[in-house]
């Protein structure tokens, strides 16, 4: 069953359910054998994972390009590009994962690219929207985040209880302009939208040559 709130799925395409429901069962059959989700995780795979990505979808612009960073199971990036039309590039250094996504993005009728490669080393146009969701801490998901960006790009970052923390991390070297919005999925969680993203003057000196 999707347990997800009735507005979250009002503008979605009458074909959404049967297509995740396409990537939950591909998700289940590969997870016995490399490890996308906690095993726990499991009987809760709707609420927890898809439900907790879907809700970014609304706030993809039509057509965007897309980059997912550290991609796994494909939480956030491989749901938003079965629910929008977003030109999504999925990054995952895991090889084994990246074949997973592959297989999985075929099944579901996604329009995806998947790059088996380390963040650092991708080399990609800039995009209009960088998200993420699990993976790191603030200060390094900038980081990674601010060379894939094109100038009038922001992030999306799905996160949890320590987000003031870090946020008051990152603002030690980042200029940003910050949107909360409260997670429907997750009573502890954030959404993060992260735009106008510059590195602080002090930290340019700091890290160049």
């Amino acid at each position: 069953m999707f347990h997800v709130k009735p507005e979250t799925v009002t503008e979605l395409p009458g074909d959404l359910g049967p297509r995740l429901d396409c990537f939950a069962e591909i998700l289940t059959r590969w997870n016995g054998r490399i490890n996308l989700v906690s095993p726990r995780d499991l009987p809760h795979l709707w609420d927890r994972h898809i439900a907790d990505s879907l809700q970014l979808a609304s706030l993809i612009p039509p057509g965007a390009r897309l980059a997912d960073l550290g991609s796994g199971g494909g939480f956030p990036g491989l749901i938003i590009a079965i629910a929008t039309d977003a030109d999504v590039t999925l990054i995952e250094s895991d090889q084994r994962k990246a074949a997973f996504l592959r297989e999985a993005a075929r099944a579901a009728g996604a329009r995806v690219t998947v790059l088996a490669r380390r963040i650092e080393e991708v080399d990609i146009p800039p995009v209009q929207v960088v998200t993420a969701r699990a993976l790191a801490a603030l200060p390094q998901l900038l980081e990674w985040s601010s060379r894939l960006l094109a100038p009038d790009g922001f992030c999306l970052f799905l996160k949890g209880r320590n987000v003031d923390d870090e946020l008051t991390s990152a603002a030690a070297d980042w200029h940003m302009a910050i949107s909360r919005l409260p997670s429907r999925t997750n009573a502890d969680g954030t959404i993060l939208k992260l735009g106008e993203i510059t590195r602080a003057r002090h930290s340019e000196r700091a890290t160049g040559p």
